[in-house]
């Protein structure tokens, strides 16, 4: 359950809200409800998850999820930070390094998103506030302070960070092309490769290497943020 016990009943965060007193044993844990929403989710998801079929899954009645959650967007925030545990952190040399590090968060955490393709949408929709997620962002935006980075360039830096890592993993899960679209819509570039020279030229629609463009990216971001934070802020 959440460890934030401070706030109002009526937040609609669940990371928010106080804890709920207790009175005797509830019969299902939060965690074993965040594990089978998870499972749904990964199968099916966000439009997979009802309170019932968590419930029907769990072998227990719908209210008996209230001990724990007030709607199933709260589940769906558990669940969101308890992924953020799988992600794995970087070692201790790639801390000592600013760009290391931030090479290695988010490589780690596009992997938990493509695993996880629900997660982008609700990130987009809502923040987070788990603690899990919150340890991962406050070890990004430190590596990128000590870096030499503050005020508005932290923000724009982090900001830009995370919309490449959730906007790459949201596009490998959603975009859907057949190769059969593939080779046609090659084929339509091709025949007015006038008008379209460079995508018709470089094949456009033939590249699938997520990650590898993913990594290329990521490279020129941070090639360009080492070179500000080498030569200072411009006027």
């Amino acid at each position: 359950m959440p460890e934030h016990t401070e706030g109002r009943a009526d937040l609609s965060n669940v990371w928010l809200r106080p804890r709920r007193a207790r009175r005797g044993e509830p019969p299902v844990t939060s965690e074993r409800i965040v594990d089978v929403a998870i499972e749904i989710l990964d199968a099916g998801g966000l439009e997979s998850l009802t309170m019932r079929r968590v419930a029907e899954q769990l072998g227990v009645v719908a209210p008996s999820l209230y001990w724990h959650v007030k709607t199933k967007d709260d589940i769906i925030d558990l669940a969101v930070d308890h992924v953020f545990a799988e992600t794995d952190a970087p070692t201790g040399s790639q801390q000592d390094d600013w760009r290391a590090c931030i090479e290695a968060v988010a490589v780690a955490w596009r992997a938990t998103l493509v695993r996880h393709p629900w997660v982008p949408p609700v990130a987009a929709s809502r923040p987070s506030f788990g603690p899990n997620y919150l340890d991962q962002l406050e070890l990004v935006m430190s590596t990128l302070h000590r870096a030499g980075l503050d005020g508005a360039a932290l923000s724009a830096a982090m900001w830009t960070l995370h919309n490449l890592i959730f906007g790459s993993a949201s596009t490998e899960a959603t975009l859907n092309i057949s190769d059969h679209d593939r080779e046609a819509g090659q084929a339509v570039l091709q025949q007015h490769s006038d008008r379209y020279p460079t995508l018709a030229g470089h094949r456009y629609l033939d590249d699938d290497d997520w990650l590898g463009d993913f990594a290329r990216g990521l490279a020129y971001f941070l090639d360009g943020l080492e070179l500000r934070i080498r030569t200072g802020p411009t006027p």
